[in-house]
């Protein structure tokens, strides 16, 4: 018989635009959004007794990558997006249903919202569940992943004067900690790894409402250019 899903919710996040969105959560603390929930789950007895964790798990669809021909293999950005492996064995965003799973910081509970931090999640993300992350469960130490062991080395992100002022100043006005946020996505490298930019080349993302420009001056190693109001 078939079967068909509705959102929860939707996150209104710092992610804008797909690229320099951390590939994984956690790797940016300073990542932070909202997930507001939608009828009849927005009155707070649904969220009731989740002021008790410190992080959930939410099951989400990758909205801007559904496909409607399942894709048996992929090129996962860990290896370099130049190496195939089976979907099942990566977290790619290309997946047979669209369904992805992230762990986030709770950081408020409010009736109809949740707060969170630490997120990988596009703006507009539709939330399809949300579950009580267990340590005791979840969490095994003895887990192995030989495709990816640890987490990527982050590089050197340098800050100009100019630049640098620019961002504490758009943080002040958000009230967001912009300058964490920036170095913590950056230092992942949302570049693809088989590309080798010249120092000339530009690269640019846009967090909450601010466009962010920077290239590589050297191998290993980021200059933020600017940061300005979209």
């Amino acid at each position: 018989m078939p079967y068909s899903v509705s959102p929860i919710g939707f996150v209104r996040s710092c992610f804008k635009e797909k690229f320099a969105i951390p590939r994984q959560p956690q790797l940016a603390p300073a990542a932070r959004g909202v997930l507001e929930m939608l009828p009849p789950f927005d009155t707070g007895e649904a969220v009731q007794g989740l002021e008790q964790v410190s992080h959930v798990w939410l099951l989400f669809l990758f909205h801007r990558t559904l496909e409607s021909q399942p894709r048996l293999k992929v090129r996962p950005p860990r290896l370099g997006g130049n190496q195939s492996v089976g979907v099942f064995a990566s977290r790619a965003t290309h997946r047979p249903n669209g369904i992805g799973q992230s762990v986030v910081r709770l950081d408020k509970v409010e009736p109809g919202r949740l707060w969170l931090s630490g997120i990988d999640l596009l703006d507009g993300t539709p939330v399809l569940d949300i579950k009580p992350y267990v340590p005791y469960a979840d969490c095994i130490p003895a887990a192995v992943n030989g495709i990816a062991a640890s987490a990527p080395t982050p590089i050197a992100v340098d800050w100009p004067e100019r630049a640098l002022a620019q961002a504490r100043e758009h943080g002040l006005r958000l009230g967001e900690p912009l300058v964490e946020l920036i170095e913590q996505c950056l230092a992942q490298d949302p570049r693809p790894a088989y590309q080798i930019p010249p120092p000339e080349r530009r690269y640019g993302a846009r967090f909450w409402d601010v466009d962010v420009r920077w290239h590589y001056p050297e191998p290993g190693r980021i200059c933020v250019l600017e940061t300005v109001l979209a």
